[in-house]
């Protein structure tokens, strides 16, 4: 034990009558490409399977929905179909094989169920909720009906080599709609004062549960701890759900917040604006009051914190979802004291919102995300080649990383002085700090790898030639699009990139020209700062660029810091006193004494394209193709250079 930095994250802990080789578990995540009967395909299993194989003790299926009758969404797994049966079996027996317990996430959706149906169907909670689609108040009836559904749904999961079931009684769904005391207002045993009404439902299913997997198959319940929004419910409610539960589960696992509650959203999944292990505190206060082991999750991922969580006895286990997507290694890692090869989750919400734009999850820093079939079945030993890439932005480390792992000779030019490239901009942000740490990362990965680094060294035909490589891949990046209006010159007047570099270019008062990602985060980052901030967007939303659940984040900032969101509104000129714009209620002048311009990024297309005849092999990447975000880069800076002397 004494050479282990990690003592107790690695102490080993046994939930009901089964043995968990460590603290680490992968929390639940909903893998939705299924096909349209929601039968999981092969790929699911290699997606689970990959966590198992970095070394978390138990690996969660989430969204397992305890009956087609009550699904919140269209790729929801059905627990009582039988046509699952292999799907699941085959995810179970991966996880299993790897030495992981495989557990499954059971849910019920309550008042959500059928809203994502062809047309939409009413919903059923605990009280009458009148609407355009209306939510029906649950008679007891259903309600022994929904106990019966979770203990049938249970003993399917053991069935098909499931070692634990989780039943979803947090983050708004059934169970937490019937915990809540502002919406369950019910005056018989099921709702209302006191707390057992509540969760009679909630207990009254585990006990049945029990009764059908059989007294030493372990059962984790997920709670929110707090909503965490003014008119939710609070740590005291939290505490008094979790005695509830003693006796009648293994593990308290504990959550916060609601996905349904827009606000809040990004505390149950925490942004980059919150602090690591943001809700832990709620974990820390029931397990004062409890004697059923209890997890916490959201925003882990640093092995020193995790240790110190346990340690100090503020939760007998930790549960990471994101985390594990951009390093599912974290686990074995951390066991091998190599802290410093974790590629930290940044938090970016990219992952979710891949999953609900396109159905798989994917990560902006992780690029074997989504692609873990490929990751296991290894391209076979790469035909040796010389390498020269062009450009050491995110782009170009992936792309000089990957071809070296593959054997490659790799040289990597960057033509300022440091890697990283444009995104360097932003390394003081202090919300952008694991995009630091990241860069971080990959330069000593770089480093390990053995790839030759020549700073201050622009790609030139002139170079190429010199080097005679076998392949180019150019990540040339791209350069602010500096807007045509009139007063763009003036000397008060810079771009995003400028003025993260440099804040005291802006005085007390700053308008922000566009409402992307970059320009809102500039606006977060100023007005924590001290200044008072507009932003103007043509758009009459914010331009997320892919990452739509980034946005409920920067709504919550911009409501906090008062920042002044101008949608549909179109900027004409820059004056002397501010800027003046056009919208649909007519001309609005923005008093301003600093304007900064977001507008977008011009691709370095030309630049790159001028090395297309220096070597037999050309590629371009990144941004110098068309401006994206991080996860686009490196993707393809993976795939491209995995096919650098495939043949």
């Amino acid at each position: 034990m004494d050479q282990f930095k990690y003592p107790n994250l690695f102490t080993p802990i046994q939930l009901g009558g089964t043995w968990f080789r460590n603290r680490i578990f992968a929390a639940p995540t909903g893998f939705q490409d299924n096909d349209r009967f929601g039968t999981m395909p092969a790929e699911a299993a290699y997606y689970y399977e990959r966590k198992a194989m970095g070394g978390a003790a138990s690996v969660a299926v989430g969204e397992c929905v305890v009956s087609t009758r009550v699904s919140g969404a269209v790729h929801h797994i059905s627990m009582d179909d039988k046509m699952q049966h292999h799907g699941l079996a085959r995810v179970a027996d991966a996880v299993r094989r790897q030495g992981a317990v495989c557990a499954a996430e059971l849910t019920h959706s309550g008042m959500y169920a059928g809203r994502s149906s062809d047309p939409p169907q009413p919903g059923y909670g605990p009280v009458d909720i009148p609407g355009e689609r209306p939510v029906y108040a649950m008679n007891e009836e259903q309600i022994y009906d929904v106990m019966k559904m979770f203990a049938d749904a249970a003993l399917y999961a053991k069935q098909c080599g499931f070692g634990m079931v989780i039943v979803h009684a947090g983050h708004g769904w059934l169970f937490h709609q019937f915990i809540s005391p502002y919406i369950n207002t019910r005056t018989d045993k099921w709702g209302g004062e006191p707390i057992e009404n509540r969760t009679r439902m909630l207990i009254g299913t585990l006990d049945a549960i029990r009764r059908a997997v059989g007294p030493k198959f372990p059962v984790e319940v997920r709670i929110s701890g707090s909503e965490c929004y003014d008119g939710g419910f609070d740590i005291e409610t939290g505490i008094a759900v979790a005695k509830q539960l003693e006796g009648h589960c293994d593990l308290i696992h504990v959550s916060a917040g609601s996905h349904e509650v827009d606000e809040v959203f990004t505390v149950t999944h925490p942004s980059m604006f919150l602090p690591d292990g943001v809700n832990v505190k709620y974990a820390a206060e029931i397990k004062k009051h409890v004697k059923t082991p209890v997890a916490t999750v959201g925003a882990l991922v640093l092995p020193e914190q995790m240790e110190e969580i346990i340690a100090s006895g503020q939760a007998d286990v930790v549960e990471i979802a994101r985390g594990l997507m951009a390093d599912p290694d974290i686990p074995l890692k951390a066991r091998t004291g190599r802290d410093d090869e974790i590629r930290r989750c940044m938090r970016c919400l990219a992952c979710f919102s891949n999953l609900m734009t396109e159905g798989q999850f994917k990560c902006a820093i992780n690029p074997e995300i989504g692609h873990e079939e490929e990751y296991k079945m290894a391209l076979p030993a790469a035909h040796k080649k010389k390498v020269l890439i062009a450009g050491g932005g995110i782009a170009g480390m992936q792309a000089a990383l990957t071809c070296a792992q593959r054997g490659h000779e790799v040289i990597l030019c960057e033509k300022s002085g440091r890697l990283g490239g444009a995104i360097l901009c932003e390394e003081k942000v202090p919300f952008k700090a694991r995009l630091g740490e990241y860069i971080e990362f990959q330069k000593r990965q770089v480093e390990k790898a053995g790839v030759e680094v020549r700073l201050n060294t622009p790609v030139t035909e002139d170079l190429a030639a010199e080097i005679k490589p076998d392949a180019i891949i150019a990540a040339f990046g791209a350069v602010p699009v500096k807007p045509a209006i009139p007063g763009i010159d003036r000397e008060n007047v810079f771009s995003a990139e400028d003025v993260y570099v440099n804040t005291d270019k802006v005085k007390e008062n700053a308008v922000i020209l566009g409402a992307g990602l970059v320009g809102v985060e500039l606006g977060i980052y100023l007005a924590m700062n001290g200044r008072k901030v507009t932003i103007v967007e043509m758009l009459d939303h914010i331009n997320h660029g892919g990452n739509m659940l980034q946005v409920k984040a920067l709504d919550v900032e911009i409501a906090k810091y008062g920042i002044n969101l101008q949608l549909s509104t179109k900027a004409e000129e820059i004056t002397a006193d501010g800027v003046r714009c056009s919208t649909a209620d007519g001309e609005k002048v923005f008093a301003a004494d600093t304007v900064l311009y977001a507008v977008g990024q011009k691709p370095l297309y030309e630049e790159a394209a001028a090395l297309r005849y220096c070597a037999p092999e050309f590629y371009q990447i990144g941004d110098c193709i068309g401006p994206k975000n991080i996860m686009s880069a490196t993707a393809a800076a993976y795939s491209v250079a995995n096919n650098v002397g495939r043949i």
